[in-house]
């Protein structure tokens, strides 16, 4: 019998023009910053208005054009932690994640569209837990520890294979887009053989949100792209269909298998499900570990006090992690629906209004974190930061990302203990994440 569970894009809230909001505005508004366009991001998250909107607009109502809703953007540290602890007032699933759901669509990127909400992200409870612990086995400790070693091996290849290049390379290239990839085909159990398959779609995932957001750019650097990508969408999700299939016949110990024999309100995952499913795992899996992986080393370049405290006593390495990931917030930004009525910090909320909790922001709340844009890895709060969320939505990859940049930072720096960041980068136009798509180094330094 075929599965009958609600999905979330059954019942999705799209945007609809909204310019101003339905209960008056507390704090000022400030407009020196086009949130809501991924163009505005290719220069990094705006910090210094950041700093003012958490001491004069913690709750900003923030205009998204003439074609979006617009949003309250949330920028102070407990505000934030307040709206993860109450999914019962502020959504997930009403509205999705995302900063924007405009309902206008090609109908033949349909299974895209859908495939991106209808997955636990995109969940409030209590379906959202009943989802989220049937993986849990392939991100606690003991599975942890287990990858661990395999990710240990790959670190060393890679950088042997970028010492080769050397001594000036693109990171990114060379290193951090290679490493998550690699983890997470390990974690899912995808064959060597068709491992290239999910670099290729990977890549063209990416560039879809680039073409959405400056089409005659994209095309100008990869012109096959527009003629390509419906093909490799179509392959990849008959992919993740024909070896979920295979996994639910012949299990195997990895997270695909999981996937594959998870149940939601007590029955078998539909194909929207595992369509969604596919979907978040590979993307999730990859972007915000690499882009941690650049910034990091970005970091050691600007703070190099703490490049050194690093190479004088290598056991920081861990609060070195924890607090690039601090300063990185790779995840810039997640979505609330308020699904009531509601008060918070002073301002009124409507039902339908979207709540958008920029992290970077928190993250360098000086209520919380003396001298916030300074890397400072002997911080006593150091583990604080909301990079990974907070409440019932926290990441729950968390300890599989930490592994990884605790592994290849202890690796870079003993191997290339004057690796500098050459001041060379490119930051692809991204909302959601921030997107170091280049990062020239020099392995031995200036």
């Amino acid at each position: 019998m075929e599965p009958t569970m609600t999905l979330v894009s059954d019942n999705l809230l799209y945007d609809t023009p909204v310019r101003t909001p339905r209960f008056p505005a507390t704090y000022p508004q400030f407009n020196d910053f086009v949130f809501w366009n991924p163009n505005s991001w290719t220069k990094g998250p705006p910090h210094s208005l950041f700093d003012r909107m958490r001491s004069q607009a913690p709750l900003m109502w923030t205009d998204a054009g003439k074609k979006l809703a617009g949003f309250w953007s949330i920028t102070s540290y407990e505000d934030i932690k307040t709206v993860e602890l109450n999914s019962d007032i502020y959504s997930s699933e009403r509205g999705s994640i995302n900063l924007a759901m405009p309902r206008e669509r090609p109908k033949k990127y349909q299974r895209l569209a859908n495939a991106a909400v209808n997955s636990l992200i995109n969940l409030d409870a209590p379906r959202h837990m009943q989802f989220r612990i049937q993986h849990k086995d392939f991100f606690i400790p003991q599975y942890v520890n287990e990858i661990s070693n395999r990710v240990s091996t790959r670190v060393d290849q890679l950088l042997d294979e970028a010492e080769r290049a050397g001594p000036v390379v693109d990171f990114v290239k060379v290193f951090s887009e290679k490493l998550p990839l690699f983890t997470l085909c390990e974690m899912l159990g995808i064959d060597e053989e068709d491992r290239p398959k999910i670099i290729r779609w990977m890549h063209f995932l990416e560039l879809a949100q680039q073409f959405v957001s400056s089409p005659a750019r994209t095309f100008l650097s990869e012109p096959s792209f527009p003629f390509l990508f419906d093909r490799n969408v179509q392959e990849m999700f008959e992919y993740g269909k024909r070896i979920l299939e295979d996994r639910r016949r012949n299990p195997r110990q990895d997270l695909l298998s999981a996937i594959a024999a998870a149940e939601l309100d007590g029955e078998p995952l539909s194909q929207e499900w595992l369509d969604g499913s596919w979907l978040l795992i590979i993307f999730a899996g990859n972007d915000t570990s690499r882009n941690s992986i650049s910034g990091t080393l970005r970091l050691l370049t600007e703070f190099p006090d703490q490049r050194q405290l690093l190479l004088d006593d290598p056991s920081l390495v861990p609060a070195a992690v924890q607090e690039s990931l601090r300063l990185i917030s790779p995840v810039m930004n997640m979505r609330r629906t308020a699904l009531a009525d509601s008060e918070l910090n002073g301002q009124r909320i409507s039902k339908d209004e979207k709540l958008v909790l920029w992290y970077g922001a928190a993250n360098r709340d000086p209520g919380i974190f003396k001298d916030p844009h300074r890397m400072d890895i002997t911080r006593d709060n150091v583990t604080k930061h909301l990079a990974f969320g907070h409440g019932p939505h926290k990441c729950l990859g968390n300890r599989i990302a930490q592994m990884q940049l605790q592994i290849s930072l202890s690796k870079i720096l003993e191997r290339f203990p004057n690796i500098s960041w050459t001041g060379k980068q490119r930051i692809a136009p991204n909302n959601l994440v921030q997107a170091i798509s280049s990062l020239e180094v020099n392995l031995h330094g200036t």
